[in-house]
């Protein structure tokens, strides 16, 4: 199964990009790519199910996911219990760095669905993935160093405009 990683240093305390990393349903409000988030079931503080809808490469994602948070380690762990990829899986992470920075990590571990054209798409769907997963940790850095959290409002046309308060 192709694996994608991205990590990404932000100059901000490993508590305030942890806030911002298990805000799922914030992720619309400062990510362009992310149509929608939603916790539908969070039977308690370690354990949620949230739906997705993201937009990769002109196509729209969908998908449903189990979440297993741990806020002492700063993960959380994600697998696809629906949706149009045939497996989706990972984690989110917040690590402390030098200076009382953070690192925050989206690791992904995922399969297309389609055995035969796997050989083929793989490698493009590992591209677009990793390009999305930057794009996100972009954003968060952005909502965090803004010393605010960015809005995205969509304008008449549809494309968003990003500012922060």
């Amino acid at each position: 199964m192709p694996r994608v990683e991205v990590d990404l240093p932000i100059a901000v305390p490993p508590e305030a990009a942890w806030a911002a990393v298990v805000d799922v349903e914030g992720y619309p409000d400062c990510m362009e790519n992310v149509e929608s988030v939603a916790v539908t079931e969070r039977p308690d503080e370690a354990h949620r199910t949230t739906a997705w809808s993201v937009r990769l490469k002109g196509s729209v994602l969908r998908w449903t996911e189990d979440e297993v948070i741990d806020h002492t380690a700063r993960r959380f762990d994600f697998r696809q219990v629906s949706g149009d990829l045939g497996a989706f899986a990972g984690h989110w992470g917040v690590r402390p760095a030098v200076g009382g920075h953070s690192t925050v990590s989206l690791h992904v571990d995922f399969d297309i669905g389609i055995p035969l054209l796997a050989d083929l798409l793989n490698p493009v769907a590992s591209d677009a993935l990793r390009e999305n997963a930057a794009q996100m940790l972009g954003a968060l850095e952005r909502r965090l160093t803004a010393g605010g959290p960015a809005t995205r409002r969509r304008t008449a046309d549809g494309p968003a405009e990003v500012s922060a308060p």
